[in-house]
């Protein structure tokens, strides 16, 4: 991840902070939503993970290899649930800024034209996956090979797991809009893509991600 999902130190996992001011995103995310969000949730998967792997080898860990380590695996699912809630919803803060949404940069909309035939269909399928997500869970844009995917994630759910790089994410968590919203999930998810998405926050994750991929197949000693 391009952003550290926490601030790690001594072994111990500290939120993040915002990287913006709490009332920036008004009034599509308001200054009390963000409030209840970042602060109580967000902050409570922290606080909650760091309880869980207290004097643990786990603690040794980065959030990212965190995540990995103990995903699948049955004895360590709540240690999972909270180390992905985690990151995913730094990666959520970094997906949106204000005034955000427009055109995507040239080299990404490049990428959604070749991947989906245009930006605004890549657009409309993460607006659907995201109002159609049954229940709690993320609709994600991600790297797959060389191709752009809209996929949704249940519950505490990371593209992660299944090694695809992330790009953006909308968090449909009820406790994302309700209180701006109420139930109108679609209401919020179109505000966040016309208004509020960061394009740039994507075009450089798959900048990095297409970067790293070619040193990666470099001869040794390039």
């Amino acid at each position: 991840m391009h952003a550290s999902a926490t601030t790690e130190a001594a072994g111990r996992h500290e939120l993040p902070p915002l990287p913006y001011a709490i009332d920036a995103l008004d009034p599509l995310i308001s200054a009390r939503t963000l409030g209840f969000h970042y602060g109580k949730h967000h902050g409570g998967y922290v606080d909650t993970l760091n309880t869980l792997i207290a004097d643990t080898p786990l603690a040794q860990l980065s959030l990212e290899d965190l995540v990995l380590e103990t995903s699948g695996k049955p004895g360590q699912v709540k240690i999972f649930n909270n180390a992905a809630q985690a990151w995913n919803h730094t990666f959520y803060w970094r997906s949106l800024r204000p005034q955000g949404g427009g055109e995507p940069p040239a080299a990404l909309r490049q990428r959604m034209t070749t991947s989906f035939g245009s930006w605004e269909a890549c657009r409309k399928q993460l607006s659907i996956t995201a109002t159609s997500q049954f229940g709690s869970g993320w609709a994600w844009l991600v790297l797959d090979g060389d191709e752009l995917r809209v996929t949704s994630t249940t519950g505490a759910g990371t593209p992660l797991t299944d090694r695809l790089t992330p790009l953006l994410t909308i968090d449909v968590w009820e406790h994302a809009y309700y209180l701006d919203h109420q139930n109108r999930r679609a209401d919020y998810v179109s505000a966040v893509l016309e208004k509020l998405v960061d394009w740039d926050f994507a075009a450089d994750n798959l900048a990095q991600a297409l970067t790293s991929r070619h040193r990666a197949q470099l001869p040794s000693g390039s």
